[in-house]
């Protein structure tokens, strides 16, 4: 079984280069994933001048360790989300990943991408194990207040696979997200666009609304942050990681399987984190996604183990199963449910926060930022602001950030591994020549060895076993095991040290 994404593995990523000379544009867009790479390109469709640049290349990021689910159906269950901040709301925010879909669809039209897009039925599933009366009475709810806001779903007495109740949504969507992008980002450069791959958007300057490396700079009049977890930009330090404290980083690994014939659909469970699942037919053969076993980053010692439960699964529902691939991705929820979009400075602006919808919500935030950059009206403005005043979400905030100073105080104070236990294939934090240390052994026995630090807020990181990477405890920054930064919020590697 590879361990690399479906995606990754299933597409080719087009060659850009890194940014060498001076450029100006209208709007700079730090981040290449399908967020970035969106925004980009109905920008350009509204007659800006854009610059796409990504640390590494287009599509690296969350976007090839998605599971590629597309629907209006929200992490949170909408009963719960209608109760929390109300029908109306909840109503727009399903609207938006509606708009989501007919964008998709709209873009793959006019640039005649094949990414296997296609509409195919979702189904929230009474999760195995849970009271099936219970779990039934709350489905029907869930399907009424659905049809009540006029959406399409209809509640069900068995599932066509796991045969519990459930809640059918018909007509949401799944594709190739790696396909999709690259085709997007092909289109893209000409009529005073560009896209670079091997640029930092690290190193702004407020002062001249530059972005500057060491082989070139892009003078811009407003900037966007759509990396997942928001560069700094142009905001303050202070401003910039206050803002990190409101959003919480979980990992969340899934499995790509050959299994016996099943209709090209998508499903969700009801636990708490739930599991997911995904059919496609691909190739004459029907290939199976399963995902879940969500923990926050940094905080699991045994990552290993979340595979092993998902194989376990697997095994029991397809016991003919051929497992292919297995990844891990990330999510960040935010305190009241809702995706944080729009302006955060004067001409700086945001989008993350997606809560498990990326594909969804990454494609809706194009649309918003493209109309509030261009000066045009949309009724989300205010639901989705950065800014917003919610108190419905407080108590989730407190509850969050409470592992922020167990994990920071955690890293500095526990006993650490000794080098010896650095085994080959593998990393440990550990005493070396009287300092704590970051050492990966590789295959042939060759060290690394790193400042333990994470750059964003000093914590100490933790090794995943399972993933081969640095991962921080205290919000969700993610390094390779030789110390380069894959996700922030930190936006600097881990630092190198004498062994």
């Amino acid at each position: 079984m590879k361990t690399l994404s479906l995606w990754s593995d299933t597409s080719s990523t087009p060659n850009f280069p890194s940014l060498r000379g001076d450029i100006e544009v209208d709007v700079l867009v730090v981040g290449a994933g399908i967020t970035g790479v969106t925004i980009a390109y109905l920008l350009k469709q509204a007659g800006s001048r854009v610059a796409l640049v990504d640390l590494k290349s287009v599509g690296s990021g969350e976007t090839s360790h998605t599971t590629a689910h597309v629907s209006l159906v929200t992490d949170t269950r909408l009963q719960e989300l209608a109760s929390r901040i109300g029908q109306e709301q909840a109503q727009a925010f399903w609207g938006a990943g509606q708009l989501a879909m007919k964008q998709i669809e709209s873009i793959v039209a006019e640039l005649q991408i094949d990414c296997e897009l296609k509409r195919i039925p979702g189904y929230l599933f009474a999760a195995v194990g849970a009271d099936t009366e219970k779990e039934a009475k709350s489905l029907r709810e869930d399907a009424f207040i659905a049809n009540s806001l006029g959406f399409d779903a209809s509640f069900i007495e068995s599932d066509p696979l796991f045969r519990r109740p459930a809640v059918r949504f018909p007509n949401q969507l799944k594709f190739h997200p790696l396909r999709y992008v690259n085709a997007i980002a092909r289109a893209l450069p000409g009529k005073g666009c560009h896209v670079f791959s091997r640029t930092s958007g690290s190193n702004i300057s407020s002062d001249k609304h530059q972005l500057t490396t060491d082989e070139g700079t892009i003078s811009y009049d407003a900037v966007v942050a759509a990396t997942h977890v928001p560069i700094q930009g142009e905001r303050d330090t202070f401003r910039a990681a206050l803002f990190q404290t409101k959003l919480a980083a979980y990992s969340t690994y899934a499995i790509e399987a050959e299994v016996p014939p099943m209709a090209e659909s998508l499903f969700w469970d009801t636990n708490d984190p739930y599991l997911y699942l995904r059919f496609d037919q691909r190739e004459g053969a029907t290939s199976l996604i399963i995902g879940g076993e969500d923990h926050k980053t940094g905080q699991e010692q045994d990552t290993e183990n979340r595979y092993e439960k998902l194989s376990s699964i697997l095994a029991k529902t397809f016991p003919e199963a051929k497992p292919r691939h297995r990844w891990s991705g990330q999510v960040l929820e935010t305190p009241d449910g809702l995706p944080y979009i729009g302006e955060v400075a004067p001409h700086q602006f945001i989008a993350t926060g997606f809560s498990g919808n990326g594909m969804t919500l990454g494609t809706f935030s194009a649309v918003l930022i493209r109309d509030l950059i261009i000066g045009r009206s949309n009724p989300w403005t205010q639901l989705f602001a950065p800014d917003r005043k919610a108190t419905v979400g407080a108590w989730e905030y407190v509850r969050e950030n409470k592992d922020y100073p167990a994990y920071f105080l955690r890293g500095l104070i526990r006993p650490p591994a000794t080098a010896d236990d650095v085994q080959r294939g593998s990393g440990a934090v550990v005493q070396l020549n009287g300092k704590k240390r970051a050492v990966y052994c590789d295959e042939k026995g060759r060290r690394t060895v790193l400042s333990p630090i994470c750059p964003h807020m000093g914590c100490v990181v933790a090794w995943n076993s399972a993933e081969k990477t640095w991962d921080c405890p205290c919000h969700g920054s993610r390094f390779a095991a030789t110390g380069d930064l894959m996700a922030g919020p930190a936006e600097s590697n881990l630092e190198p040290e004498k062994a």
